[in-house]
């Protein structure tokens, strides 16, 4: 069974960098037609999908974020990572790293809170 873990910081300042990693075991991130998407839930209000990545390296990126985010990977390591550039409050959020299979998410990480805040 694939299981997918969230690591980064819980606190970031605004106007700086949010970089969140997903560590997945029982499975490859680059086993052909995975994708590994990244999903946020702000406080009060429902999930957002941020952004995906592929297991031949492509991404595709929420339209509200695609300016800010960027998601990469490390196939040594079996990792994914998140990069939100100058994080606003509004970017408080748990987030949430999946397994996509395109039409919904078969396997999530447990979730890391990030609030924005000096």
């Amino acid at each position: 069974q694939v299981q997918l873990q969230e690591s980064g910081p819980g606190l970031v300042e605004p106007s700086q960098t949010l970089t969140l990693t997903c560590t997945v075991s029982g499975g490859s991130i680059a086993t052909r037609y995975n994708a590994w998407s990244w999903i946020r839930q702000p406080p009060g209000k429902g999930l957002e999908w941020v952004g995906v990545i592929t297991y031949d390296d492509r991404t595709h990126y929420s339209p509200s974020l695609k300016s800010r985010a960027s998601i990469s990977r490390d196939t040594s390591k079996n990792q994914f990572s998140l990069q939100l550039n100058s994080v606003t409050p509004e970017d408080t959020a748990v987030y949430y790293c999946a397994s996509d299979k395109g039409v919904g998410y078969d396997f999530w990480g447990q979730g890391t809170q990030v609030t924005v805040s000096s």
